[in-house]
C-alpha cells in the first residue's frame, strides 16, 4: 500500500488530465475546423485550465465527490469544453479583420505597406503572358510577409488608376475572379510554400467599372523564402521598394526581425 495515496492519485491523474485536454482540443478542431483558428497547443492549454476549473467547482460546491468519480469527470470535462468554446469565440472576434478599403488605398498611393501592379501575368509592353510578371507578384507578397505586412493591389497602374484584370483573365481557362484566385494561390504555393501561400487574404473590388484584386499580407511569424529553381531568396520591404537580401544580410535580418516575442510563445507561433 502507498504511504501517501494522495500523491499517487495525483501522479496518475496528471498525465491522464493532459491526455484528456489534448483529446478535447483535438476533437474541437476536428469538429469545427477553420472556425477554431487557435493552434492545437494553445487549445490544449485552455483545456487543461478548464479541467482544473471543473475540478475546483466539483470539489467546492458538491459534497462527497472524489477524484475518480464519474460525476467529477463529467463536471471537469464539461467545464473544459465550455471554456474552450468561449476562448475560441473570443479569439475569433478579436482576430476579425476589417474589409479592405480599396478606394482608400488607391487614393493614398504606394508606400512601404502598399504596392500597385497593373497585371499579374500579362506583359503590358510585349502584349503577351509573361512568367516574369508572376515572379514580381510573388516577390512582393514575400517581401510584405517578411516585413511589417502590406497590401498588393493588382489591376492598378503606378498612379493608382484602375486598369482591371481583363488581360490577366484572358490567360485563364475560365476568365473570372474565382479562377484568378485559384491560380494566384497555386502560384504562391509553388513559389513560397503552402504555409506562406495560405497567409494572404485575397479580395476583389470593382473600381470605376473595372475589377481589381487586393492581396492583404500579414506579417509572417517565420521567414518566407522565394524559390527560384535551386535557389531560395529572402525578399523584404525597404521603404517603397522590394529587395532581395544576400546571405549575410538575410541571416542578420532573420535573427532580428523574427525574434520570438512573449505573445508568439504564448500563442504557440514559435
Amino acid at each position: 500500500m502507498p504511504r501517501s495515496s494522495t500523491l499517487v492519485e495525483f501522479a496518475v491523474a496528471l498525465p491522464l488530465a493532459l491526455l484528456a485536454a489534448f483529446a478535447i482540443a483535438w476533437l474541437l478542431r476536428r469538429l469545427f475546423g477553420a472556425r477554431l483558428s487557435l493552434p492545437l497547443s494553445i487549445m490544449t492549454n485552455v483545456s487543461v485550465v478548464g479541467l482544473s476549473v471543473g475540478l475546483f467547482i466539483a470539489g467546492w460546491f458538491t459534497f462527497g465527490l472524489r477524484l475518480w468519480m464519474p460525476t467529477t469527470a463529467l463536471i471537469a470535462v464539461g467545464t473544459s469544453l465550455g471554456l474552450s468554446f468561449l476562448v475560441a469565440a473570443a479569439y475569433a472576434v478579436l482576430r476579425h479583420e476589417p474589409a479592405i478599403d480599396v478606394p482608400a488605398l488607391l487614393g493614398a498611393g504606394e508606400s512601404d505597406r502598399v504596392e500597385f501592379k497593373e497585371t499579374a501575368r500579362w506583359n503590358v509592353r510585349e502584349e503577351k503572358k509573361d512568367p516574369r510578371m508572376e515572379l514580381t507578384v510573388a516577390k512582393t507578397v514575400a517581401a510584405f510577409l517578411n516585413s511589417a505586412g502590406g497590401t498588393l493591389v493588382i489591376g492598378v497602374d503606378d498612379a493608382g488608376a484602375p486598369r482591371g484584370l481583363a488581360r490577366d483573365y484572358s490567360t485563364l481557362r475560365t476568365p473570372d475572379a474565382d479562377r484568378f484566385e485559384l491560380w494566384l494561390r497555386d502560384m504562391l504555393t509553388a513559389a513560397l510554400g503552402k504555409n506562406a501561400a495560405a497567409l494572404p487574404r485575397i479580395r476583389f473590388a470593382e473600381i470605376d467599372g473595372r475589377e481589381v484584386c487586393a492581396v492583404r499580407c500579414p506579417r509572417s511569424s517565420e521567414p518566407v523564402f522565394l524559390t527560384q529553381g535551386a535557389s531560395k531568396d529572402l525578399w523584404v520591404r525597404v521603404g517603397n521598394s522590394t529587395r532581395a537580401f544576400g546571405v549575410d544580410e538575410a541571416v542578420t535580418y532573420v535573427a532580428r526581425h523574427f525574434r520570438p516575442t512573449f505573445a508568439d510563445l504564448m500563442l504557440g507561433r514559435r
